[in-house]
């Protein structure tokens, strides 16, 4: 029951253009444009720079931002209601929610881990180990907020702030522009942020000795925080 739902949800949100255009083409193109235009100064080779900034959007784009929107549109459309009627628990449910957008996280992360190889990106194999480890608990973490935003505000309202929060961050919350290259008290919030502790981590794992602490405890304690809030707030219609 499990893997079928899981399947299913999966199979919805490959087929979704829009999911397709967030989770895959945007992450593709900043990999590309980033690497191969000079808009923002990196240290050369640029690819190593634009792999952990990329690999953290595209985990904050499916799991975050697809899975509220996603989430605000079953509910408006009555598609929760209707599952928790049928034989499938309500544990199953989210857990075949929290399979998919794993599922849509590896299926981003390899897709990408190919285009980062042919624009000559040399990771690794410890660097990919602490990369992955991020990437799970980062999907967990911006799952949990996705459910949260997703769960109790309506459809209307959902896509809009998910789209705005998503640019926010993007521009904002460390992964374009790093922590470290803002104002000191500007980057200490930032590093707080979960986009900024995964890119940072990632950043890290990728192209130095490995990922400090701080990056888990604050990915840790968003997913937490925010899964406790949602499991109390998320309402089915």
């Amino acid at each position: 029951m499990l893997a079928a739902h899981a399947r299913t949800e999966v199979t919805l949100t490959l087929r979704n253009g829009e999911q397709i255009l967030l989770t895959l083409l945007i992450p593709v193109a900043l990999l590309v444009g980033l690497t191969l235009v000079k808009i923002i100064a990196m240290p050369e080779p640029r690819v190593d720079s634009v792999v952990p900034r990329v690999f953290a959007l595209a985990v904050m784009s499916s799991a975050f931002t697809g899975q509220a929107i996603a989430l605000g549109f079953d509910r408006r459309y009555g598609v929760l209601k209707r599952l928790a009627a049928t034989a499938l628990p309500r544990w199953l449910l989210a857990a075949g929610r929290v399979a998919a957008g794993l599922t849509v996280v590896v299926i981003q992360l390899v897709v990408l881990g190919i285009v980062a190889l042919a624009l000559g990106w040399s990771p690794t194999a410890a660097g990919l180990v602490w990369t992955v480890l991020l990437a799970v608990l980062g999907a967990l973490a911006f799952g949990a907020l996705g459910v949260l935003l997703g769960g109790t505000l309506k459809a209307e309202v959902v896509l809009a702030l998910a789209n705005i929060i998503w640019f926010v961050l993007l521009l904002a919350g460390g992964i374009i522009v790093p922590a470290s290259s803002m104002p000191a008290g500007i980057a200490s919030v930032v590093e707080l942020l979960p986009s900024g502790a995964l890119t940072e981590g990632m950043n890290q794992a990728l192209t130095g000795s490995g990922p400090g602490v701080q990056p888990f405890v604050v990915l840790a304690v968003w997913g937490v925080v925010a899964g406790v809030v949602a499991g109390r707030t998320t309402r089915l219609t």
